[in-house]
């Protein structure tokens, strides 16, 4: 039996049991890399009670996380995919997912995938559907990407039009131990920020948004452990989980195990300053008709110009560009000579077909 506390709260040792680190956070104190290991093993094994994972949860996020914490949840994360082998070296493909909990604009991150992919980057999305219902999947989807596609399919798509999407809830089924916590509860969880450091391909090129200022040097930190290659993890000064126009941007770049911050001010880079509310779309469809006018260029306002910032941290992620201000004249080719929509349309294709 355990010895946590009085007798009657005494309860049987096992291998799901979360009783030992919640008693560690209720006295203030962090989990090491192994104990939140060994926490999210629980978890991702179906062994834990949903009260325990409620309460771990809970309890994580009423402070910053740890990078050992997030490490170490991000490590059985990894060890649990569902695998993704694209004949791509994993230190060549590229990510584009965020956290989300930001406010909303549209799918900027998910047009910039296509832009990079349409200028040579090797991009598996990572992405799942949103509480809004506009998240990557739900836009792709209506796009006409199949998005529930199989593993042969979205190894063809990175062949043939240079991205697949890879929907989460396919490729993270240990999750499903802990999702119905995470819908009961009405606030971002450790599980947001694992999500995109859990990219079924092994992406080891990234750009990361992240819904708190705080999470950069943390979220950074915990990628540069666990080997990327580059990664750009950013928050807007005006709060998005993507590079704004509206504001300046913090950034803090990994480059295989070392990390630099720096900032992105969209004037400095001849971009127009503009409030990302003018950049939310109204619903799904709003949202769908900004991607597919960007990607053709029919859109030539601030939707353009953020997806043009965004495609070309992803682009510089990706190493075709030396920085983020040549990566944006490479985007802006990449749409005004055709090749993003035909990108998207390749992908739709090829998605929608068995290899």
């Amino acid at each position: 039996m355990s010895t946590q506390g009085p007798p009657e709260f005494q309860i049987a040792d096992d291998d799901g049991n979360l009783t030992p680190h919640l008693v560690q956070l209720l006295e203030g104190r962090t989990l090491s890399e192994e104990e939140s290991s060994n926490a999210f093993r629980s978890i991702m094994s179906g062994k834990a009670d949903h009260a325990e994972i409620g309460a771990l949860l809970a309890l994580m996020a009423t402070r910053l996380p740890t990078v050992d914490e997030l490490v170490g949840a991000a490590r059985v994360m990894r060890e649990r995919v569902d695998q993704l082998e694209t004949g791509v070296a994993p230190e060549d493909l590229l990510d584009t997912a965020g956290t989300g909990g930001a406010p909303k604009t549209f799918n900027i991150s998910t047009a910039a995938a296509i832009v990079a992919a349409a200028s040579g980057a090797r991009v598996a999305k990572h992405g799942n559907r949103s509480r809004t219902g506009r998240g990557s999947a739900e836009v792709l989807e209506a796009l006409g990407v199949d998005v529930g596609a199989g593993r042969e399919t979205q190894r063809a798509c990175l062949e043939r039009a240079g991205v697949c999407f890879c929907f989460a809830i396919h490729h993270h089924p240990a999750a499903r131990h802990a999702m119905p916590v995470r819908k009961a509860l009405g606030f971002p969880t450790l599980f947001n920020l694992l999500g995109p450091l859990t990219n079924p391909a092994g992406a080891g090129r990234q750009v990361m948004g992240v819904y708190r200022a705080d999470f950069v040097p943390i979220v950074a930190e915990a990628l540069a452990r666990l080997g990327s290659v580059r990664a750009l993890v950013m928050h807007s000064d005006d709060g998005l989980d993507e590079f704004s126009l509206g504001a300046s941007n913090q950034v803090a770049q990994v480059d295989r195990g070392s990390v630099r911050t720096y900032r992105v001010d969209p004037a400095e880079l001849g971009l127009t300053p503009t409030p990302y509310t003018d950049l939310q779309a109204r619903d799904l469809p709003h949202a769908v008709e900004l991607v597919r006018s960007i990607l053709s260029g029919d859109e030539r306002g601030p939707a353009r110009e953020i997806v043009l910032l965004n495609a070309a941290a992803a682009i510089h992620a990706a190493g075709q560009s030396d920085d983020i201000e040549s990566g944006i004249s490479i985007a802006a080719q990449s749409i005004d000579f055709g090749d993003a929509m035909r990108t998207l349309e390749t992908l739709v294709e090829v998605s929608n077909h068995d290899p």
